[in-house]
């Protein structure tokens, strides 16, 4: 358990640390700060932006196990014409877990990648709305039999969201079936969904709340977390990135925790 946390504290340490140096000595522009802020809400937006979110899980039953996941989030938009972009995004999470599956002792390493890409519109709808669609796929990277399925999939993805003012409300959905990978692990029929709600304020600073659900069709379990998160845009030397930072609410069957912490630095590469 104490390893855990220390994986979890020394991050936000340096985070921190990094904020309170680049408040002082790089603050970031008020106006560039609260556009970024407000772009970050949108997961289809023209801005590359490469985010490693770290969320530390507990309460595994019945061991009482632990779970770290870094996910590493790169998000690049490609224009494809005039009026479309494509947004391609990968989650690759890496992880350490500790009697995650009752006295199983403990797993380090890769997981499944996933790897979207979204074919959006430059301009929102008349009436505001802005999505993406495409397709999703499921890679088969993880480095041990308990961090991965061991199945390549595929499926579709979308989002849809609306950004009023300084509120965005939206939801992103992906379902992925596997058609291939080794014959003797269950396959797969996985249905995520993820609606948000975000709020943005002076300064660059936003607070969020989302939830990510998701059903396992062919084991008819479902789990997922309740995120409320603070994030704030900063520099650090010259780059530009965003913190964030909050608690981690985990409900559902299977292998779900209890609670949670989630953190993480988002690095920012604007136009």
């Amino acid at each position: 358990m104490k390893r855990f946390f220390r994986l979890l504290i020394f991050p936000a340490v340096l985070l921190f640390s990094n904020f309170s140096y680049s408040q002082e000595e790089t603050a970031t522009p008020a106006s560039e700060a609260d556009a970024l802020a407000k772009q970050l809400q949108n997961p289809v937006a023209s801005l590359i932006s490469v985010p490693f979110q770290g969320n530390m899980d507990f309460g595994f039953d019945p061991e009482d196990g632990t779970r770290f996941t870094l996910n590493i989030q790169p998000v690049i938009p490609i224009g494809i014409s005039e009026d479309w972009n494509l947004i391609a995004r990968v989650v690759l999470p890496f992880i350490s877990q500790h009697d995650v599956y009752g006295n199983s002792g403990t797993q380090t390493g890769l997981s499944d990648a996933v790897v979207s890409a979204f074919f959006s519109p430059k301009a929102p709808t008349a009436g505001g709305l802005i999505w993406g669609a495409g397709p999703v796929l499921l890679v088969p990277t993880a480095t041990d039999d308990l961090l991965g399925t061991k199945k390549f999939g595929i499926g579709p993805t979308a989002v849809a969201l609306k950004q009023l003012g300084s509120f965005t409300v939206g939801g992103l959905i992906n379902h992925v079936w596997s058609v291939a990978g080794d014959s003797d692990r269950s396959d797969v029929s996985s249905t995520f969904i993820q609606p948000f709600i975000a709020r943005n304020f002076a300064g660059g600073y936003a607070l969020a709340l989302n939830t990510e659900f998701t059903q396992n069709w062919e084991a008819d379990a479902s789990s997922g977390a309740i995120n409320i998160v603070g994030s704030k845009v900063i520099t650090i030397g010259s780059q530009m990135a965003q913190l964030l930072l909050g608690p981690r609410i985990l409900y559902g069957g299977g292998t779900t925790g209890d609670w949670g912490i989630r953190g993480g630095l988002v690095l920012l590469f604007p136009k």
